[in-house]
This record gives structure tokens, C-alpha cells and sequence, in this order.
């Protein structure tokens, strides 16, 4: 504490204040050249002062500019820190109206406010994640849905050749990666379930389970990870370098649905090429097995045949099929949803594109799930 009177004086001349009890008077002018040396003095003078109120009084201060207003607010900031309190007294209408015009908002002098609770957290999260995430994908669903079905009877919002783009992109590149994991899946089932089967003296049921986990799971569930991984992946990709690049605010300054424009050839296309992709899958698997049988369990092609047509419903066609164009429709929206959303340049491509592809995937699985509850029998 500084209980003798003090004066001090910055390195400029014009400016100089007194210390009486804590009390600092000021005098002349305070402006940008004298800020400096002012602000260092009175920090070093009373940041050692705890729990001292330290009165500013400005009576005997001609002027001041907005740097020397600054330097006032940021004592009042700086003390705090150390538990010293700084108020300011007196001074001229001109100067009280100069510190209020330059008054430090009073957000900058408080401190951050703790955490909210743990649930008022789990509440925020839940909130933002439904609205901004499952909200926002419904509503694209729809979109997509709506303009897939109405675009089928108007030719003219087609772009030419588009259709087929797609569908070769989409589909008939794929062919090869999902024809030969197909099989390869279908030859490693049969080959774990044979020597099962064996002990049992069961081994004609080979054929049940390989032809029925083909087409009702397998198949399908192979196909749609597949094309998510290859294709999903690409769909996000171009959307999102498209918004990037400022692509698809072109298409709406010139008065196009970006959704009409972008995403709704690959729908088409993916609805149509992905039944041909699962019944690839479910053909090649059924090889697969067929050749397990044959070099394991000494059953004969003809055999697995005649036992394949026996086992083999309508009922498991068609709902493999079904699954087919219901992942066809979920790869897409993911890859679109998230492509659309990117908010950065190259790399939130790639965030956004691996995001797609793991959400791709575990929609895809969950609606495997939900659709063989709903179909067990």
C-alpha cells in the first residue's frame, strides 16, 4: 500500500499523476504516447496490493483519446486478476462521454461460465444431433424421394446420358469386385459349415444353407457394403467437392435443383443396377458353396442343383431383392447428405467422404437387422 503522497511521470512530457492513499490523480492529458509508460507504472505499483480498492480520479485530466480510455479499462482487467479493485472518479462531461463511447464490452471482463450439467449436456447433444442430423437427413429423404418419383414422367429435367453415366459407374464397374468377394464369401461359408454338417450326416443340408443365406442375407448385405465402400464414397466425394467449388450454387443461380440435377441420376441409377449387383452376388456365392459341396461332401453339381430348387422359395428371391433397393436408397442419401453438408475445403472432402462410407455401412446394417425381424419366419 502506498500511504505517502507519490507522483509519477511518463516518458512523455504532457502527462504526470499523483498516488495519495490509493487514490491516483491524474493531470494534463493522457493519450496514445503516454499509455504505454502509465500502464506498466500503475501494474507494477499495485499488483501487489491485494484486496485494495484503488481510486482513479480524473478531475484534474484535461483530455483523453481513445487509447487512453483503453489503458483504463485494461487496469480495471489486469488488477482484478491480482484482487484489486479500480473505480474511477470525477471527470469532465467530455471525458466521461469519451469512456463511455469506448467502453470495453462486459463480456470481455467475465470469466467463462463453468460446464453446463451433465444432463443439460446429454439434453444439448441429443437436441443438436436430431434436428441437425436426423431432421435434416428425413427431409433430404423425402426430397429425394419426391423428385426420383416425378422425374420419371418429366423427360425434360433430364440431363442426357446421365442415366447411364451413372448406372455404369455405379453399377457395371462394380460388377467384378462384387462378383468375385461373392464368391469367395459364399466358398469360405459353405466350407465352415461343412465340416459341421459332416458330423452330423447332414451334408445335403449344404445346399439350405448356402442358397437361403445367399439370398436373403448375404447377397444383398455383401452387395451394399461393397458399392458403399466404392461407390458411397465417390457419391460424397463429388457432391461435397461440387459445394467446395461453389458448383452447386451455380446450378441455383441458374434455377436448378441441385437435388433434381446431382443427386437424383445417381438414385435412379443405383435403384436399378443394384437388384442385377445382388442377384451377381447371390449366383456367384451359390458357386461358391456348390464347389465346397462337390470336393468336401461329395455332392454333385446336378445334385445341388436338384436340392437348390426344392429349398429355394420365391419368398427369399423377393426379399432379397427388396433389401436391394432399399440400401440402394440409403448408400445414396448418406453419400448426398454428407457431401452436402461439408463446410471446409479439401479436407473436409475427406472427412465428409469417410464419415459417408461409415454411416453407409451401419444404416445399411441396422436395416438388414430391422428387415430380417420383420421377415422371420
Amino acid at each position: 500500500m502506498f500511504n505517502s503522497n507519490q507522483l509519477g511521470k511518463s516518458d512523455q512530457t504532457g502527462f504526470d499523476y499523483e498516488i495519495r492513499d490509493n487514490i491516483l490523480l491524474l493531470h494534463k492529458s493522457l493519450t496514445l504516447p503516454h499509455v504505454n509508460s502509465f500502464v506498466k507504472q500503475i501494474l507494477k505499483k499495485f499488483q501487489k496490493d491485494h484486496g485494495t480498492t484503488v481510486i482513479l480520479d480524473l478531475n484534474g485530466l484535461e483530455s483523453i483519446d481513445s487509447a487512453g480510455v483503453t489503458s483504463f479499462y485494461y487496469l480495471e482487467e489486469k488488477l482484478s486478476e491480482f484482487n484489486v479493485q479500480l473505480t474511477f472518479r470525477g471527470g469532465s462531461d467530455s471525458i466521461r462521454k469519451k469512456m463511455e463511447i469506448f467502453k470495453l464490452e462486459k463480456s470481455t471482463h467475465e470469466k467463462k461460465s463453468d460446464k453446463p450439467p451433465f444432463l443439460a449436456r446429454i439434453g444439448e447433444d441429443v437436441h443438436f444431433f436430431f434436428f441437425e442430423y436426423v431432421m435434416a437427413f428425413v427431409i433430404l429423404a423425402a426430397n429425394v424421394t419426391y423428385w426420383s418419383i416425378t422425374d420419371i414422367f418429366i423427360s425434360k429435367t433430364h440431363r442426357k446420358g446421365e442415366f447411364y453415366n451413372q448406372a455404369v459407374l455405379i453399377g457395371v464397374n462394380a460388377v467384378y469386385i462384387v462378383g468375385i468377394l461373392s464368391f469367395i464369401i459364399g466358398l469360405v461359408l459353405a466350407l465352415q459349415s461343412a465340416a459341421q454338417l459332416r458330423n452330423f450326416g447332414a451334408n445335403i443340408f449344404i445346399v439350405d444353407l448356402t442358397v437361403i443365406a445367399m439370398m436373403r442375407e448375404m447377397g444383398p448385405l455383401i452387395t451394399a457394403i461393397l458399392v458403399a465402400g466404392r461407390s458411397g464414397s465417390s457419391i460424397a466425394a463429388e457432391i461435397a467437392t461440387m459445394k467446395v467449388t461453389s458448383e452447386l450454387d451455380a446450378l441455383k443461380t441458374m434455377a436448378m435443383n441441385p437435388i433434381r440435377f446431382v443427386v437424383v441420376p445417381k438414385m435412379h441409377a443405383s435403384i436399378v443396377t443394384f437388384p442385377f449387383l445382388t442377384i451377381v452376388a447371390d449366383v456367384m456365392g451359390i458357386l461358391g458353396g456348390m464347389l465346397i459341396a462337390n470336393f468336401y461332401l461329395d455332392i454333385s453339381p446336378m445334385v445341388f442343383i436338384n436340392r437348390m430348387g426344392e429349398s429355394l422359395y420365391n419368398r427369399d428371391i423377393l426379399i432379397g431383392i427388396l433389401k436391394s433397393f432399399i440400401f440402394a436408397g440409403l448408400i445414396v442419401l448418406t453419400g448426398s447428405f454428407f457431401g452436402l453438408r461439408v463446410t471446409e475445403g479439401a479436407e473436409g472432402v475427406g472427412k465428409v467422404t469417410t464419415l459417408a462410407v461409415v454411416v453407409a455401412i451401419s444404416l445399411v446394417i441396422i436395416a438388414d437387422s430391422i428387415l430380417g425381424l420383420l421377415f422371420y419366419r
